[in-house]
C-alpha cells in the first residue's frame, strides 16, 4: 500500500451487496468508483442508484465516484478503467460484484419455466468479472500490487435458485483460482469470497414472500457492509499472498480478523449452517 488513499472499484454497486461493500470500504477511507446502470429511481424494481451509493461512501469517510457502466458492454468497461487510470494513476482493489439478477430468478420454478433472461447472470456475472479483471490486471501488475475479489456464495456447491445462479457462483470461484496462477509473482492477489445471506432489499422481498418458511434466515443474516470490512482486512494483510486463488467463507475470515457485524453479532459459517465448504483447486497446471 502507499500513502495515497486506496483506490477501489466496486461493480454492481447501486444496491445490495455492492452498495454495502462500497460503503464498508469508504469507512476505511478508500476512494471508491461505484458502477452500475441505475441512475434514477425507477431504473430497477428495487431502490438504489449509483449516485446514492457514491454519496453514502463519501458520508462514511471515503470518496465515492459514481460511473454509469453497463457491464454487458465491454466498451463501457474499458472506458471505466481508462478513467480510473487517468484520474488516479493506480487501482488497488477491484470487487467484481456486477450480475444480472432478475426478480423471476427466486421463484420456485424449474429453470425452463423461468424467463430465458435469467440466464443473463452467466454473462453479466461470470463474463463481466473476467472482462473487468482483464482490464484491471495491467494496472495492478504495473504497480506490483492489487487485490481482485469475486463476490460469491455457497450456491457454487449446492442448488440455489437454479443452474444460472449456481453457474455464476461456481464460475467466479474458478476464475479466482485460475487467475491466481497467472498472477503468480506479480504482487497481485485474487480471492473469491462467499458472502452470507445479506439483508438487502432483494432478500427482504424473498423473506416477505413466505415469512414462515424463511423465518430462520433472520438469525443468520449479515449486513451488506460486513463484506466490505472483510475485504479491507484481506487487502491490508501481507499474508493474503499465501491464500491467493482460494475461495474463502467471509464469516470465517471475519473470525480470523476479529471482526463482528452490527450489534456485536458473529455471523455463522456455511460450514456450520449448510454443512458445505468451497471446492479445492488441484495444483496441476497445463499451459
Amino acid at each position: 500500500m502507499t500513502d495515497q488513499a486506496p483506490i477501489a472499484i466496486v461493480t454492481g454497486a447501486s444496491r445490495g451487496a455492492g452498495r454495502g461493500i462500497a460503503i464498508g470500504l469508504g469507512m476505511h477511507g478508500c476512494t471508491v468508483y461505484v458502477t452500475g446502470r441505475s441512475e434514477k429511481t425507477g431504473d430497477s424494481s428495487l431502490p438504489g442508484t449509483i449516485y446514492e451509493t457514491a454519496e453514502a461512501v463519501t458520508a462514511a469517510g471515503g470518496k465515492g465516484i459514481a460511473v454509469r457502466v453497463d457491464h454487458a458492454d465491454d466498451a463501457q468497461v474499458k472506458a471505466l478503467f481508462e478513467q480510473v487510470e487517468r484520474e488516479q494513476g493506480r487501482l488497488d482493489i477491484l470487487v467484481n460484484n456486477a450480475a444480472a439478477v432478475y426478480d423471476e430468478m427466486t421463484t420456485p420454478l424449474r429453470f425452463w419455466e423461468k424467463p430465458l433472461k435469467v440466464g443473463d447472470m452467466i454473462d453479466v456475472g461470470i463474463r463481466s468479472s473476467y472482462v473487468a479483471s482483464w482490464y484491471a490486471a495491467p494496472l495492478m501488475v504495473k504497480q506490483k500490487s492489487g487485490l481482485i475479489i469475486m463476490t460469491s456464495g455457497s450456491g457454487a456447491v449446492h442448488y440455489v435458485f437454479g443452474p444460472a445462479y449456481g453457474a455464476h457462483k461456481a464460475g467466479v470461484d474458478k476464475l479466482a483460482a485460475d487467475m491466481a496462477v497467472d498472477f503468480e509473482e506479480t504482487g497481485v492477489n485474487v480471492l473469491s469470497v462467499w458472502m452470507g445471506a445479506l439483508m438487502t432489499d432483494r432478500l427482504q422481498m424473498v423473506l416477505d414472500s413466505d415469512p414462515v418458511k424463511f423465518a430462520y434466515v433472520k438469525d443468520i443474516v449479515e449486513t451488506p457492509e460486513f463484506t466490505g470490512h472483510i475485504i479491507w482486512e484481506i487487502f491490508k494483510d501481507p499474508a493474503t499472498a499465501k491464500i491467493t486463488g482460494q475461495t474463502v467463507i467471509g464469516a470465517e475470515v471475519a473470525v480470523q480478523y476479529g471482526l463482528k457485524d452490527v450489534g456485536d453479532r458473529q455471523p455463522p459459517s456455511y460450514r456450520d449452517t449448510h454443512k458445505v465448504e468451497p471446492r479445492v483447486q488441484y495444483s496441476n497446471i497445463i499451459r
